[in-house]
Parts: structure tokens; C-alpha cells; sequence
């Protein structure tokens, strides 16, 4: 084979705008949206805009579109815009039992909405479907083990935006997908999930829109204070 026949020239690289734009992308440039809304450098309307377009883009090029009016958008980067992951628990230092076990054979089992996810969970599906649902979920441990086993059956679990998600596991005739996520929190939980399919599907990934209520807060707290800024210096034109 000749290779220097069939090498890619240099300039022919692409642009870093021309790059697709990934989910951690599109979350940065929402992040600096939010601030600017909080910040009243946007109004509610122009902020709904923005993000409805974020959702929509397709490359970086297109992302630095919506925030290029923003001083943030020209601040320089941190050395990581992510907080480190802190390392897998070491093997005996959770309990071997499950705090919550979800079960179906011929069947289907599901766990979602306001519960405690505890430092084990167990899901297993033989010939059934389970679904492990932790966007509304209240973590009581930072770290949060997941053991995922499917046999003719599928497993999915859903997290929230702004968490750590980390999978280890394989298939056998079908499949075993982990979505790879990384918050900006320290103090965010961190999800590892380990299992294995056979003939099956295991799928774990983030639920767009969800986020941890505590972490949540405080952002909404900041667009509160923001508002109630706002309104003060309002009233104080008003009286003058």
C-alpha cells in the first residue's frame, strides 16, 4: 500500500469550528447562559432562545454563536473545566448487599422517582425489562454502585445532567453501553456501573433536563437573588 499516497495533507484538517459539537460542549455554553441570565445580560426570552438553539447545533462553530455577546465567552479556560472523579471504591469497602434490588424474570420492574439510592444497587433481567431511574433520586453517599446483569432482557438506567457517570462490563451477543459523563461539582455523586449482557441490552446514560435538586438549587437560588437585584434597583429608580 502506498501511504504517502493515501496520507491526508495537514491543510486539509478541519477548523476547531468545524468540529461536532459534544453534550459536555453544549452544557458549557448553557452554563454561561444561565449566568447571563442570572447576571441580567439576558432577558428571560433571549435566554429560552439561546438554549432552544443550543440543543440544536451540530458543531462549536455554531455553539460560540449563542454566546459570543458574553463576556464570559472571553474569559480564559480553567486548567480543567471538570472537578476530578474520585476513585473507584476498592473492593470490601461497600457492603455486599444491596441497598435496593430491582428484579424482573418474564416481567418488568421499575424504580424512579423521589427515592434514596444507597451505595449498592442490584438490577437484574431475565427475560424482563428493568429500569433504574435516579434523575429524581436523593443521594445519601457520593458514590453510587450500580451492578447491572441482563440475560435476554434489557437493563436502562438514567441519571441526572449533572453527575459523574463511569461503566465497566461487557456483552456477549448483545450489548453494554455506558454514557461517560463528568460534572463541574466536586461534591457531585459519582455512578459506576458494572454488569454484563448476554443476548441482552444494558444501557446506561444521562436524562437531559434532570439535575440533582441540591446542586440545582443553588443555581436557582443565584437567578432569585439576581431578580430580587433587579427589582431593587427598579424601585429605587422609581422613587427618585
Amino acid at each position: 500500500m502506498d501511504l504517502q499516497k493515501h496520507a491526508q495533507p495537514a491543510d486539509t484538517a478541519p477548523r476547531p469550528a468545524d468540529l461536532r459539537a459534544s453534550d459536555a460542549d453544549r452544557d458549557r455554553v448553557a452554563d454561561i447562559l444561565r449566568d447571563a441570565l442570572a447576571e441580567g445580560r439576558l432577558t428571560a426570552e433571549e435566554h429560552a432562545e439561546r438554549v432552544e438553539g443550543v440543543l440544536h447545533t451540530k458543531t462549536v462553530g455554531e455553539l460560540d454563536a449563542f454566546i459570543r455577546d458574553l463576556p464570559a465567552a472571553h474569559e480564559r479556560p480553567a486548567a480543567s473545566p471538570y472537578a476530578s472523579v474520585p476513585h473507584r471504591p476498592q473492593p470490601g469497602s461497600l457492603p455486599a448487599d444491596a441497598d435496593t434490588s430491582v428484579v424482573a424474570v418474564f416481567s418488568s420492574a421499575v424504580r424512579r422517582g423521589r427515592w434514596r439510592a444507597g451505595r449498592r444497587v442490584h438490577a437484574f433481567a431475565v427475560f424482563g425489562s428493568v429500569e433504574i431511574d435516579l434523575s429524581e433520586a436523593v443521594f445519601e453517599y457520593q458514590q453510587v454502585v450500580i451492578k447491572a446483569v441482563s440475560v435476554f432482557g434489557d437493563v436502562q438506567i438514567r441519571v441526572p445532567e449533572n453527575v459523574s457517570l463511569r461503566g465497566t462490563g461487557g456483552s456477549v451477543l448483545g450489548n453494554f453501553e455506558v454514557s461517560t459523563l463528568d460534572s463541574v461539582q466536586s461534591d457531585a455523586p459519582v455512578i459506576y456501573v458494572d454488569g454484563w449482557s448476554v443476548l441482552g441490552n444494558v444501557e446506561a446514560r444521562p436524562r437531559r433536563g434532570r439535575f440533582v435538586a441540591d446542586i440545582l438549587d443553588r443555581v436557582q437560588g443565584k437567578v432569585e437573588r439576581a431578580h430580587d437585584k433587579m427589582d431593587r434597583k427598579l424601585r429605587k429608580h422609581l422613587d427618585r
